[in-house]
């Protein structure tokens, strides 16, 4: 049972909320404009002066951003002397929490004020404030920076680190010919071919998307073994080809509501024989180890809401167990929290 806050407790923990957007960007302040580093540099602490001094930033600006930096735990002031926190350190030093502010700070930031018109109509209201577009997807290769970066290294970062234990589980049955599915910049591909030189690959994806896969192919001269499949999916005309062993989708379906989402799967059961085997990796936010995973994900949603497209979520893992029976498919196994990741692969085949 949780411990209940004093009334004092909760009135200090609603103006955390309150002016959780300010202490956010003074801590994008402190990294960017080098005071963190600095402090972290001089681990034994420093003096406000020598701060001053050696960073070239105002006094004003120095003693305003590490008064706040103070309140929420980056650093610690005593006498004077500055020293960085673990929380601190974890702010300039974790790649998860670098990716994450990058993410939240170039993607996201100025799009949160529409999170209200965004829930209202369900669609992504923030997105206008980087482009013209009616989901994030049909933009993603031409964002500006330093979203652009900013989204790929986030997107990135929660499924490279899937990527070789998930290569073992797909390839244990040999497969000669796999969907990529949402195959985004053709990472999971890639690896693929890097895995086995005798596998072929399809990357189905919106069009805007395969030229950049296609483009990332031939750097590498995969042409031979890559091909590419233009599809919108949620285009009920448009039908997933036959002729895979093996389907996969990896953080894909979480770009899509619930109802999209069986629509996109009775599609792959329409293009699967008995002989083909569905792969479905996500990160559920219900089966985390650590809460800073659980946090991480919870948010993104609210990303899903406001920038990506107005009506999708990181699900719970038994939430896409269910809809995933419903287009038709059976789960067959279930690898939870693979390697060092944070991702689940649900292992699925076509109900007889």
């Amino acid at each position: 049972m949780k411990k209940e806050l004093s009334a004092i407790g909760a009135k200090y923990e609603a103006q955390k909320i309150a002016f959780g957007p300010m202490y956010f960007q003074a801590v994008v302040a402190l990294r960017e404009l080098g005071i963190l580093q600095f402090i972290s540099n001089n681990r034994k602490g420093v003096s406000m002066e020598t701060i001053i001094e050696q960073v070239g930033v105002s006094e004003y600006g120095v003693t305003l951003l590490l008064e706040a930096a103070e309140i929420i735990g980056v650093v610690e002031i005593e006498n004077e002397i500055v020293k960085i926190t673990k929380v601190g350190f974890f702010l300039l030093k974790d790649e998860m929490t670098r990716v994450n502010i990058n993410f939240m700070n170039d993607v996201c930031y100025l799009g949160a004020k529409s999170m209200t018109d965004s829930i209202r109509n369900g669609k992504p209201e923030g997105l206008k404030v980087l482009g013209d577009w009616p989901t994030i997807y049909e933009g993603l290769s031409i964002l500006p920076e330093p979203a652009k970066t900013s989204w790929f290294e986030f997107d990135h970062y929660y499924s490279d680190n899937a990527f070789p234990e998930a290569l073992k589980i797909v390839f244990r049955k040999n497969p000669k010919m796999i969907f990529d599915v949402g195959g985004n910049t053709g990472k999971w591909s890639f690896a693929c071919c890097n895995h086995d030189p005798d596998v072929n690959i399809k990357i189905l994806d919106l069009p805007v998307q395969l030229k950049v896969a296609k483009a990332n192919a031939t750097e590498r001269n995969l042409l031979d073994r890559i091909g590419f499949h233009p599809i919108n999916l949620l285009d009920r005309s448009q039908e997933i080809p036959q002729g895979a062993d093996v389907i996969w989708m990896s953080q894909f379906l979480d770009c899509f509501s619930k109802q999209q989402i069986i629509q996109i799967l009775e599609n792959a059961c329409n293009a699967s024989s008995e002989n083909t085997t569905l792969y479905i990796l996500e990160p559920f936010f219900d089966n985390q180890n650590y809460p800073a995973a659980h946090h991480s994900l919870v948010a993104t949603s609210l990303y899903f809401t406001i920038m990506a497209n107005g009506n999708s979520k990181m699900y719970r893992v038994e939430v896409m167990k269910e809809l995933a029976r419903e287009a038709g498919f059976e789960i067959v196994e279930t690898y939870p929290l693979i390697g060092d990741s944070y991702h689940t692969i649900l292992e699925c085949r076509k109900q007889a």
